[in-house]
């Protein structure tokens, strides 16, 4: 396992280099230069060879790429144009609430997905099977904004269950501890924080698994129907084993293994994806931050965030393949 752990960690090396390389050049490839970006599209030649003095712009550019390299292994992803803050500091504060969406998200899709997925494979042409499928498809076809548009106004708005924006109501005085608003209520015991967090984090979850619940039922469903013709399943049963150790030891468990790294995947979209919910609720995670970056034109923060996602794939993939290995031994011996 730790060879695996190792190679894995090796062969992520070239990667995160070659998109280095791709953010470098795209970096100094912007209209008028990232000079211009920062100072305005009305800045002075002047102005622009004094900023091109100030961050290094005038280099050769190997030294700058160098640079760029030393200053993303020192997490210094340089400093917000809009807000005057590193750029580090803005996700660090910004990062949990997008984390904690995601996990919510990606539960709700996981825990609903794999089970109903499951089910329509072996009620197959049923009603369930169908409801299933025909669910899925609208739940891919349906623009996550307008699902968030109309379950803020069903459920927030009209019905009043759940609140509409932000991530806790501005009269609960809740301590800050992890930045995860849900857990933090935990650990410090105050559990009506904790509960008015969790009810403010139900409509952008379920809005933000709308599509990875729907990739999952599909997948599930086609990876059990896929297990099930095998020879080995075949032979389990006629061999007279349970039911249950049939379902589980053999049908399952092989079927879940395309199914992990779709969640994988998924998991490193949603990181990334969020943007359109939390502008829709208000939610203050990195993905408004993200929006007002591409309205500001705010070049450092989506250098900055492009790199960090980055990093998080690379590792939600490594992840997987460990996941791959406990499931499949085979995976290991190759």
């Amino acid at each position: 396992m730790l060879r695996l752990v190792v190679r894995r960690l090796l062969q992520l090396i070239p990667t995160l280099l070659g998109l280095s390389v791709l953010l470098f050049l795209w970096l100094n490839r912007l209209p008028g230069g990232p000079a211009s970006a920062i100072l305005g599209e009305r800045a002075t030649e002047a102005e622009v060879a004094r900023i091109n003095r100030l961050l290094g712009l005038d280099e050769p550019v190997w030294i700058q790429y160098w640079r760029f390299l030393k200053r993303i292994a020192q997490l210094d992803l340089g400093t917000s144009v809009r807000t005057g803050q590193p750029v580090w500091d803005e996700f660090t504060l910004r990062f949990p609430a997008t984390v904690e969406l995601a996990v919510a998200a990606i539960l709700i899709a996981v825990v609903v997905g794999v089970p109903l997925g499951y089910f329509a494979a072996r009620r197959r042409g049923g009603w369930l099977d169908v409801t299933s499928v025909s669910g899925s498809l609208l739940g891919i076809c349906i623009p996550v904004f307008f699902l968030a548009l109309v379950l803020k106004g069903i459920f927030a708005v009209n019905l009043g269950l759940f609140p509409s924006y932000g991530r806790q109501s501005t009269g609960i005085d809740a301590t800050d501890v992890t930045g995860f608003a849900v857990l933090d209520g935990v650990l410090t015991g105050e559990f009506d924080a904790s509960w008015d967090a969790l009810m403010h984090l139900v409509l952008p979850a379920i809005t933000l698994a709308s599509i990875p619940l729907a990739v999952i039922v599909r997948m599930t469903r086609a990876s059990v129907l896929e297990v099930l013709g095998e020879d080995y399943v075949r032979t389990a049963e006629a061999k007279g084993l349970r039911s249950s150790v049939v379902r589980g030891r053999h049908v399952l468990r092989n079927a879940l293994l395309p199914v992990i790294t779709a969640v994988g995947l998924l998991t490193g979209s949603l990181l990334s994806g969020a943007v359109l919910t939390e502008s829709v609720f208000a939610f203050g995670g990195i993905g408004s931050f993200i929006r007002q970056a591409i309205d500001g034109r705010d070049y450092p923060v989506l250098v900055g965030f492009i790199m960090f996602i980055a990093m998080l794939y690379v590792l939600i993939n490594l992840v997987v393949d460990l996941a791959y290995s406990l499931i499949d031994p085979r995976v290991r011996v190759h």
